[in-house]
Protein backbone atom coordinates (compact mmCIF):
# COMPACT_ATOMS: atom_id res chain seq x y z
CA UNK A 1 0.00 0.00 0.00
CA UNK A 2 1.24 3.46 -0.89
CA UNK A 3 0.37 6.50 1.22
CA UNK A 4 0.62 9.71 -0.82
CA UNK A 5 0.76 13.00 1.08
CA UNK A 6 0.71 16.33 -0.77
CA UNK A 7 2.44 18.97 1.34
CA UNK A 8 2.40 22.59 0.23
CA UNK A 9 3.91 24.92 2.84
CA UNK A 10 2.75 22.42 5.48
CA UNK A 11 6.04 21.34 7.06
CA UNK A 12 4.88 21.61 10.67
CA UNK A 13 1.65 19.69 10.06
CA UNK A 14 3.50 17.16 7.92
CA UNK A 15 5.94 16.40 10.72
CA UNK A 16 3.08 15.63 13.12
CA UNK A 17 1.29 13.43 10.59
CA UNK A 18 4.42 11.45 9.75
CA UNK A 19 5.06 10.93 13.46
CA UNK A 20 1.52 9.58 13.79
CA UNK A 21 1.93 7.27 10.80
CA UNK A 22 5.36 5.75 11.01
CA UNK A 23 4.89 3.92 14.28
CA UNK A 24 1.95 1.95 12.89
CA UNK A 25 3.03 1.08 9.34
CA UNK A 26 3.55 -2.51 8.20
CA UNK A 27 6.77 -3.18 6.32
CA UNK A 28 4.90 -3.57 3.02
CA UNK A 29 3.64 0.03 3.11
CA UNK A 30 5.41 3.09 1.73
CA UNK A 31 4.93 6.81 2.27
CA UNK A 32 5.49 9.30 -0.54
CA UNK A 33 5.47 13.03 0.20
CA UNK A 34 4.90 15.24 -2.84
CA UNK A 35 6.11 18.62 -1.64
CA UNK A 36 6.14 22.27 -2.57
CA UNK A 37 7.47 25.14 -0.49
CA UNK A 38 10.61 25.74 1.55
CA UNK A 39 12.84 22.75 0.85
CA UNK A 40 14.85 22.83 4.07
CA UNK A 41 11.73 22.91 6.27
CA UNK A 42 10.10 19.99 4.45
CA UNK A 43 13.28 17.88 4.54
CA UNK A 44 13.58 18.53 8.26
CA UNK A 45 9.96 17.48 8.75
CA UNK A 46 10.35 14.27 6.76
CA UNK A 47 13.61 13.14 8.42
CA UNK A 48 13.92 10.10 6.19
CA UNK A 49 10.50 8.73 7.16
CA UNK A 50 9.10 9.01 3.63
CA UNK A 51 10.18 9.18 0.02
CA UNK A 52 10.27 12.88 -0.84
CA UNK A 53 9.57 14.16 -4.34
CA UNK A 54 9.27 17.69 -5.72
CA UNK A 55 6.72 17.76 -8.57
CA UNK A 56 6.68 20.57 -11.11
CA UNK A 57 3.08 21.56 -10.41
CA UNK A 58 1.95 22.97 -7.07
CA UNK A 59 -1.78 22.22 -7.22
CA UNK A 60 -2.84 19.41 -4.92
CA UNK A 61 -4.06 17.40 -7.93
CA UNK A 62 -0.68 17.52 -9.68
CA UNK A 63 1.17 16.71 -6.49
CA UNK A 64 -0.99 13.68 -5.76
CA UNK A 65 -0.76 12.45 -9.35
CA UNK A 66 3.02 12.79 -9.19
CA UNK A 67 3.13 10.81 -5.97
CA UNK A 68 0.89 8.12 -7.42
CA UNK A 69 3.13 7.88 -10.50
CA UNK A 70 6.12 7.09 -8.25
CA UNK A 71 4.24 4.60 -6.08
CA UNK A 72 4.72 0.85 -6.00
CA UNK A 73 1.63 -0.20 -4.09
CA UNK A 74 -1.49 -1.94 -5.37
CA UNK A 75 -3.58 0.48 -3.30
CA UNK A 76 -3.19 4.27 -3.05
CA UNK A 77 -4.15 6.10 0.14
CA UNK A 78 -4.22 9.89 -0.31
CA UNK A 79 -3.77 11.73 2.95
CA UNK A 80 -3.67 15.45 3.68
CA UNK A 81 -0.65 16.71 5.57
CA UNK A 82 -2.76 17.73 8.57
CA UNK A 83 -4.73 14.48 8.91
CA UNK A 84 -4.52 11.65 11.42
CA UNK A 85 -6.01 8.36 10.21
CA UNK A 86 -7.04 5.59 12.62
CA UNK A 87 -4.13 3.50 13.88
CA UNK A 88 -5.50 0.49 12.00
CA UNK A 89 -6.37 2.47 8.86
CA UNK A 90 -4.43 0.24 6.48
CA UNK A 91 -6.08 -2.88 7.88
CA UNK A 92 -9.49 -1.26 7.48
CA UNK A 93 -8.69 -0.30 3.89
CA UNK A 94 -7.61 -3.88 3.16
CA UNK A 95 -10.86 -5.13 4.70
CA UNK A 96 -12.93 -2.69 2.62
CA UNK A 97 -11.17 -3.74 -0.59
CA UNK A 98 -11.48 -7.45 0.15
CA UNK A 99 -14.76 -7.17 -1.71
CA UNK A 100 -13.75 -7.42 -5.39
CA UNK A 101 -16.64 -5.09 -6.28
CA UNK A 102 -15.06 -2.26 -4.26
CA UNK A 103 -12.89 0.21 -6.17
CA UNK A 104 -12.06 2.53 -3.29
CA UNK A 105 -13.51 4.66 -0.54
CA UNK A 106 -12.80 7.06 2.29
CA UNK A 107 -13.14 7.49 6.05
CA UNK A 108 -15.61 9.27 8.22
CA UNK A 109 -14.20 12.65 9.18
CA UNK A 110 -14.09 14.55 12.45
CA UNK A 111 -12.23 17.70 13.47
CA UNK A 112 -9.65 17.62 16.24
CA UNK A 113 -10.81 20.94 17.69
CA UNK A 114 -13.81 20.84 20.02
CA UNK A 115 -15.42 23.96 18.57
CA UNK A 116 -19.18 24.18 18.12
CA UNK A 117 -18.92 25.61 14.60
CA UNK A 118 -16.78 22.68 13.46
CA UNK A 119 -19.21 20.24 15.03
CA UNK A 120 -21.99 21.76 12.94
CA UNK A 121 -19.85 21.44 9.82
CA UNK A 122 -19.09 17.81 10.69
CA UNK A 123 -22.75 16.93 11.16
CA UNK A 124 -23.90 18.51 7.91
CA UNK A 125 -20.95 17.11 5.99
CA UNK A 126 -21.76 13.61 7.19
CA UNK A 127 -25.31 13.91 5.93
CA UNK A 128 -23.97 15.14 2.59
CA UNK A 129 -21.38 12.45 1.95
CA UNK A 130 -23.47 9.59 3.31
CA UNK A 131 -26.27 10.52 0.93
CA UNK A 132 -24.15 11.31 -2.13
CA UNK A 133 -21.06 9.12 -1.65
CA UNK A 134 -19.04 12.08 -2.85
CA UNK A 135 -15.98 12.05 -0.61
CA UNK A 136 -13.47 14.84 -0.13
CA UNK A 137 -9.71 14.58 0.20
CA UNK A 138 -9.73 15.42 3.90
CA UNK A 139 -11.53 12.09 4.46
CA UNK A 140 -8.50 10.12 3.25
CA UNK A 141 -9.52 8.76 -0.15
CA UNK A 142 -8.17 5.30 -1.00
CA UNK A 143 -8.39 3.54 -4.36
CA UNK A 144 -7.00 0.54 -6.18
CA UNK A 145 -3.95 1.73 -8.11
CA UNK A 146 -5.03 0.19 -11.42
CA UNK A 147 -8.46 1.81 -11.14
CA UNK A 148 -6.91 5.18 -10.31
CA UNK A 149 -4.77 5.02 -13.42
CA UNK A 150 -7.67 3.78 -15.54
CA UNK A 151 -9.74 6.89 -14.72
CA UNK A 152 -6.77 9.17 -15.41
CA UNK A 153 -5.97 10.05 -11.81
CA UNK A 154 -7.03 13.37 -10.36
CA UNK A 155 -8.19 15.95 -12.92
CA UNK A 156 -5.74 18.76 -13.47
CA UNK A 157 -7.70 21.53 -11.75
CA UNK A 158 -7.12 23.78 -8.78
CA UNK A 159 -10.36 23.06 -6.90
CA UNK A 160 -12.56 20.05 -6.14
CA UNK A 161 -10.36 17.51 -7.86
CA UNK A 162 -11.35 15.05 -5.13
CA UNK A 163 -15.05 15.45 -5.88
CA UNK A 164 -14.48 14.74 -9.58
CA UNK A 165 -12.47 11.62 -8.72
CA UNK A 166 -15.20 10.44 -6.35
CA UNK A 167 -17.84 10.73 -9.04
CA UNK A 168 -15.71 8.80 -11.52
CA UNK A 169 -15.01 6.02 -9.05
CA UNK A 170 -18.66 5.67 -8.04
CA UNK A 171 -19.52 4.76 -11.61
CA UNK A 172 -17.05 1.86 -11.64
CA UNK A 173 -17.97 -0.06 -8.50
CA UNK A 174 -18.59 0.10 -4.79
CA UNK A 175 -17.22 3.24 -3.17
CA UNK A 176 -16.93 2.41 0.51
CA UNK A 177 -17.26 4.58 3.60
CA UNK A 178 -15.16 3.35 6.54
CA UNK A 179 -17.03 4.39 9.66
CA UNK A 180 -13.96 4.77 11.90
CA UNK A 181 -13.21 8.50 11.69
CA UNK A 182 -10.09 10.15 10.40
CA UNK A 183 -9.17 13.22 12.45
CA UNK A 184 -8.46 16.47 10.64
CA UNK A 185 -7.33 19.90 11.76
CA UNK A 186 -10.05 22.52 11.32
CA UNK A 187 -8.35 25.68 12.56
CA UNK A 188 -8.54 27.33 9.14
CA UNK A 189 -12.29 26.69 8.90
CA UNK A 190 -12.94 28.03 12.39
CA UNK A 191 -11.56 31.47 11.50
CA UNK A 192 -14.00 34.11 10.18
CA UNK A 193 -14.06 34.23 6.39
CA UNK A 194 -15.89 36.37 3.86
CA UNK A 195 -19.06 34.94 2.37
CA UNK A 196 -17.56 34.96 -1.12
CA UNK A 197 -14.61 32.87 0.01
CA UNK A 198 -16.92 30.24 1.44
CA UNK A 199 -19.10 30.22 -1.66
CA UNK A 200 -16.07 29.78 -3.89
CA UNK A 201 -14.47 26.93 -2.01
CA UNK A 202 -17.50 25.00 -0.74
CA UNK A 203 -20.30 25.55 -3.23
CA UNK A 204 -18.68 25.55 -6.66
CA UNK A 205 -19.00 22.17 -8.42
CA UNK A 206 -16.40 20.69 -10.79
CA UNK A 207 -18.26 22.30 -13.65
CA UNK A 208 -16.51 25.56 -12.79
CA UNK A 209 -13.63 24.27 -14.83
CA UNK A 210 -15.72 23.18 -17.78
CA UNK A 211 -18.51 25.68 -18.31
CA UNK A 212 -17.76 29.35 -18.96
CA UNK A 213 -20.69 30.67 -16.92
CA UNK A 214 -19.43 28.85 -13.83
CA UNK A 215 -15.86 29.96 -14.48
CA UNK A 216 -17.11 33.54 -14.65
CA UNK A 217 -18.88 33.01 -11.33
CA UNK A 218 -15.66 31.76 -9.78
CA UNK A 219 -13.81 34.86 -10.95
CA UNK A 220 -16.55 37.14 -9.64
CA UNK A 221 -16.52 35.44 -6.25
CA UNK A 222 -12.73 35.66 -6.09
CA UNK A 223 -12.87 39.40 -6.78
CA UNK A 224 -15.47 39.82 -4.06
CA UNK A 225 -13.53 37.78 -1.56
CA UNK A 226 -11.74 40.71 0.04
CA UNK A 227 -14.90 42.09 1.64
CA UNK A 228 -17.62 40.87 3.97
CA UNK A 229 -16.81 39.51 7.45
CA UNK A 230 -19.73 37.10 7.79
CA UNK A 231 -19.28 33.35 7.73
CA UNK A 232 -22.54 31.41 7.36
CA UNK A 233 -21.69 27.92 8.54
CA UNK A 234 -24.10 26.14 6.24
CA UNK A 235 -22.25 27.46 3.22
CA UNK A 236 -19.06 25.70 4.34
CA UNK A 237 -20.60 22.28 3.87
CA UNK A 238 -22.88 22.56 0.86
CA UNK A 239 -20.74 21.29 -1.97
CA UNK A 240 -23.04 19.73 -4.50
CA UNK A 241 -24.35 21.29 -7.72
CA UNK A 242 -27.58 22.41 -6.05
CA UNK A 243 -25.50 25.09 -4.32
CA UNK A 244 -24.81 26.75 -7.66
CA UNK A 245 -28.47 26.35 -8.64
CA UNK A 246 -29.47 28.20 -5.49
CA UNK A 247 -27.01 31.01 -6.16
CA UNK A 248 -28.24 31.49 -9.72
CA UNK A 249 -31.87 32.06 -8.66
Amino acid sequence: MSIVIPARNDAEALERTLGHLTGELPSAAEIIVAAAGPRAEVEQAVKGRARLIWPEGTTRARMMNAGAARSRGDVLFFLHADSFPPTDALAQIAWALADPRAVGGAFEHVFAERVWSLRVITCINRIRYRLTRNYYGDQGIFVRADVFRAVGGYPDQALLEDLVLSRRLRRLGRYVLVRTPLVGVGSALSRPRPVAHVLLHRLAPPATHAWPRYAALRRALARAGASGPRQPLALHVLSEPWGITWMRR
